[in-house]
């Protein structure tokens, strides 16, 4: 499996449903093998809320991070 599938089936599997749960839902937007870097989108409830950017981090994030070691980090694309 491709770290792109992985990161695919972690946010499906992990991390959708905790979003959708408060009106909320992820989009993946791509992974930058160079740098580690996964960009998402946080929309619904999750798009325009002002702890947006602490969900990316404490939430998306870390489970990402702690499920693929080769993670260093999540960005929020628009």
């Amino acid at each position: 499996m491709t770290t792109e599938e992985k990161i695919k089936e972690t946010i499906d599997s992990m991390i959708r449903p905790a979003l959708q749960s408060h009106g909320g839902d992820i989009d993946y937007i791509g992974f930058d093998s160079g740098n580690g870097v996964v960009t998402v989108k946080l929309t619904g409830a999750c798009g325009s809320c002002p702890f947006a950017q602490e969900t990316l981090r404490a939430q998306v994030e870390a489970v990402l991070k702690k499920e693929i070691p080769e993670i260093s980090g999540v960005t929020r694309g628009d």
